[in-house]
């Protein structure tokens, strides 16, 4: 059933406010007598706790006093545990101090062949020169070669020569760090 909410009727004024001479009394709050208990048994229980903890060093420290009143002999000085050195369990620090290690490496062979990287070749030269910036970001510098094949005009964005492959894949991993993927690496031809 439908209902017309904008010409309802006002509600109806509150029996209370009509009567003026009698107030109605607040509800009275209770003790929360649980509370205080608790609060009294913690506050006894910590008390008894600290007063043990007091008890017990008294009663270890009269002992030592008595006995020390009785002997008067002088005792060593107290040793510092962190100026005493510490006593070697193991020999093979002595061992190994008195060895030699010989180790054969191989001599890297020096190849007669030199490597290049490129990175992007391109139709324009305008986006050429934008990798070869920001690859110069990196520290390292490209060049942008011009190459006509049966294809049209290409600009190649290559680094090198390297005299070996491990310093182009050295500045290969430097180049994906900043994101500048797909360079590959390939034999120098001139």
């Amino acid at each position: 059933m439908a209902r017309d909410y904008v010409r309802r009727s006002k509600p109806k004024s509150n029996s209370r406010s009509t009567r003026s001479g009698s107030r109605s009394r607040a509800p009275e709050r209770r003790t929360p007598w649980l509370a205080i208990i608790l609060v009294l048994m913690l506050a006894t229980s910590l008390g008894y706790l600290i007063y043990l903890v007091k008890g017990s060093a008294a009663t270890r420290a009269t002992p030592v006093a008595s006995k020390a009143a009785h002997t008067t002999p002088p005792s060593p000085p107290p040793v510092n545990p962190i100026e005493q050195r510490p006593v070697e369990k193991w020999r093979y620090i002595e061992q190994l101090e008195n060895k030699e290690v010989v180790v054969d490496v191989p001599k890297v062979e020096e190849s007669s062949q030199r490597y290049l990287m490129q990175c992007g070749s391109f139709r324009s030269a305008e986006q050429a020169e934008q990798l070869k910036a920001h690859i110069a970001f990196q520290g390292l510098v490209a060049q942008v070669r011009r190459s006509e094949g049966s294809n049209g005009i290409w600009y190649r964005v290559i680094l090198g020569p390297y005299e070996r492959k491990r310093q182009a894949e050295q500045d290969k991993h430097k180049l994906m760090r900043a994101k500048v993927n797909h360079c590959a690496i390939w034999l120098w031809e001139g």
